[in-house]
This record gives C-alpha cells, structure tokens and sequence, in this order.
C-alpha cells in the first residue's frame, strides 16, 4: 500500500502513520508546521517531510489513498490535485474502518470518560495476553504509540463526536460500526459544531444506528440523558447491557472492588472511574476475559496521562493534573476527590480552553461544577479568545455561570501564581484541571514542593 497524509503532524495522524509504516506499507506525508512530540516521533521513524509546507507534486496516480487531517483546509493543493486524480480521500476514522473491516471492533463513545474506559480496556485485553489493535486519544503506560495497526482480530477505538475532517463534516464514531458499542454518558460539548444540544443528541441516535446487526451497546444507565435516549431508540437486533456503579469501599484513601466475586484495590479512583471500570469489564467479558483475570489486572491500572494523575504527594498534601475542562468532567473530578478523601479541604484551579468553555452563553451549562471545592479559581486567558477569534468573555459572567461563592477568576500566570501563593496547603487534595498548559504555568515546579 502507498499512502500519503496531508497534514501528518497531527497528534493522532503522525501516529497513524508511524503504525501503518511498521505494517509495511510505503508512507509520505506533508504539513505547514510540525511541532513536538509529532516532529521528533515521525523524524525517528524516517517520515518527517524534508519540508514544511504543502506541494500538489506529492500526489499522483500511483498512490492507493490519500488520508486527510483536520488541520487541512478545503483549498489544500494536495487535496484538489488528490480529487482531480480521482484518488480515494479517507478522514482518519473512514481509514481506520478499511483497515478494520474484518476485525471485531470494539468502539467506546461518549461524551466523558471515552479516553479512560478505551485504556482500561487496552490494559486488561494486554495483561490477559490477548492480541488486540488499538485508537486511543492520550498516552498510556505500557504503549508506545496511541495507535497500532497490525493483523490481530480484534479493535478498539475511542470513538470521538468531533466532525472527522475539513471535507466530511459528520462525527468521527460514525465511520467506525462496532460490534461491541460503549456509550459512557452525554453532556452537551462542541457547541462550535453542535449548536443546539438537541443537535448533539442526534449525534448520538445515529452512533446507535451503526451498531452492527447482533451485536452489543454497553451503555451508563445512570446517565438519565442516556438512558432516555436508549430506550427511545430501542433495537431488536442488537444486546443491551448496562451498567452502574460496581460493589465497591473506599477505606484509608484506598478502593475496592468487586467483580463477579473477585476483588482488588485499585490506584484509580472515583464514581466516574468506577464506571469507567465497569464499562470495561462488559466489554472485556465479550472478549473472553474473566473476572479475576480483569480484577488482577485493574488492580494495576493507573490512568491514562493526565486522567486524574498522581503529579506529587506528601503526608500533608496530593497533588493531580487532570485533563477535564468541560462541565460533567470538572464536575466527576472533583466529585472523585471528595468522595476518596473526605477530611481533606479540596483546591482546584481549572483553565477555560476549549470554544465551549470560553463562550458566554455557554458558562451557565459550568453551574454546580465547582461546588464540591473549598477554594476554587478559574483561569482563562485573553491570548486564548483572540486565537479563537472570540469576543472577550467578562469575569463577571463567569462567575454567575459557575454560581460558587469565593470563585477567584484570573487571566495572566501571574494572577495564577499569586493564587497558589495566598493558598494554604495543608491536610489538602490540589486538583489541576485543564486541556492548556495554564499560560505556561510549570506546573512540574509547583508539585515538585509537595514531593517526600
């Protein structure tokens, strides 16, 4: 096969690529810029462009495919001279399904949880010994890559709701037809894209069409948006099976669960991490895992990157970074925290990045997310707004959106400093939750004080 990624610097693209190389096939790629970690990942493995810019020369009648990014734009020479060719044109997902079309394929959707439900899955199938190919959208410990093609019989994908490419405007989970469907949940999110949250539900009536004819939706059943969704749009020819909160104790800062009988402590923790899990074991039991093959190897799960990660702890203080920016994500992290450790006083500093999180009209959807903290600030900057070509967004409204009294809103690194500065620290959990890097905030420094 001769395949060639216009805009190959993206995050899961490069990685794609990198997989589809170690299969053998031959792979060029192009980009306007690349930056770190994708620049030095494709140059290790021979695939980064000799240079940066796009050239309609790469194109030609020879090649099988042409994989596009989201990062290109509809007037992207390469992609014209692609489409005068009449070459076939895939977004990530529409290839990931061609090369999948014999496997069993297992995706997980959602609108949280997506990225930590798929690792638990891909840690247990691992630690059980079954091969397995894998699409994940955050590093885990263990795995070299975020994507891996090869010829093993089984798939699993995070299955992401945001539109697949610049051409093929519909989400991402729509090209990949599961056998085994997860659905952990649904908040409102994307409203770039998604305008009215009813718009978004139909994003997920669809998902619910692609199952594929006998097979399987493992779905939250305490979601209440989820479950009306569901048994509005019931099917005879698929396996419902849902799922709660599984048999658990959390005692001495440490949970416990149960199985089918088998029980372990685990590193992770929280309501929604408990979901999580149990999302994981429906899907793994289908696989030919059982429950104490799945407890023994949950037992040494410890999250995916910046999913809740342990950064620095001491006898008086625990410090995580969590990537949760959007309401129902802000909401379960610290939710997890209070819940896991009850005496503690609870201080999160969460950053506004994303279009939704940064948009007025959606700052009321954040009310109640930050209630669970003692002392809570939210960060967000103007450079961000002015990327996004976004009005400025009032402190003021901010405030009234999220509806917590003593929230601290700032806008510079060093009001975020002076925050940090002015709280006291002891007998606390630190909850850093954010998508961005906090104004370039070393965030590494600030744990490293709270290390033995």
């Amino acid at each position: 096969m001769k395949l060639h990624f216009i805009s190959i610097g993206g995050s899961v693209m490069h990685q794609l690529a990198i997989a589809l190389k170690r299969k053998g096939y031959q792979i060029t790629g192009s980009d306007d810029e690349i930056f770190e970690p994708s620049r030095t990942a494709l140059e290790r493995e021979g695939l980064l462009p000799a240079n940066m810019g796009w050239n309609a020369g790469y194109i030609h009648p020879q090649l099988d495919a042409v994989i596009l990014g989201m990062h290109a734009k509809a007037d992207n020479p390469e992609l014209q001279k692609a489409t005068e060719l009449g070459l076939p044109i895939y977004s990530f997902p529409e290839y990931i399904f061609q090369e999948s079309r014999e496997k069993q394929r297992v995706i997980v959707g959602g609108s949280h949880g997506k990225t930590t439900t798929t690792s638990m899955i891909m840690h247990v199938l691992r630690q059980s010994g079954l091969p397995f190919d894998y699409l994940v959208g955050a590093r885990l410990e263990g795995f070299d890559q975020s994507v891996n093609i090869t010829d093993a019989p089984v798939i699993v994908c995070e299955g992401d709701e945001y539109p697949a490419s610049t051409l093929e405007k519909r989400p991402k989970f729509h090209f990949l037809f599961p056998h085994i469907a997860v659905l952990t949940g649904i908040a409102w999110d994307h409203i770039n894209v998604f305008p009215t949250f009813e718009n978004y539900l139909d994003q997920f009536r669809i998902f619910l069409d692609k199952i594929e004819p006998g097979g399987s939706l493992v779905y939250n059943e305490t979601d209440e948006t989820l479950a009306a969704l569901v048994d509005e749009h019931r099917r005879d020819d698929i396996v419902y099976m849902p799922y709660g909160v599984p048999r658990h104790e959390i005692a001495g800062g440490k949970t416990t669960i149960e199985i089918a009988g088998a029980r372990g402590e685990l590193k992770v923790f929280g309501a929604h991490n408990l979901l999580n899990l149990h999302a994981a074991w429906h899907v793994c039991r289908q696989l030919g895992v059982d429950a104490e093959q799945f407890v023994a190897a949950m037992s040494s799960f410890t999250g995916a990157a910046k999913r809740l990660e342990l950064l620095a702890q001491n006898e008086e203080t625990v410090v995580y970074r969590d990537f949760a920016h959007a309401p129902s994500k802000v909401k379960a992290t610290v939710d997890a925290a209070r819940q896991q450790f009850p005496g503690r006083k609870i201080i999160a500093l969460l950053e506004l990045h994303t279009f939704s999180s940064l948009n007025e009209q959606f700052m009321q959807e954040y009310r109640g997310a930050l209630d669970g903290a003692d002392e809570a600030a939210v960060f967000y900057s103007h450079h961000a707004l002015e990327l996004k070509r976004m009005p400025p967004l009032p402190k003021n409204a901010v405030v009234a959106g999220f509806g917590k009294n003593g929230l601290q809103v700032v806008n510079t690194r060093a009001e975020i400093e002076a925050w940090l500065q002015t709280q006291q620290f002891a007998n606390s959990v630190v909850l850093l939750m954010s998508s961005g890097n906090y104004d370039g905030l070393d965030v590494a420094a600030f744990a490293e004080k709270f290390k033995v």
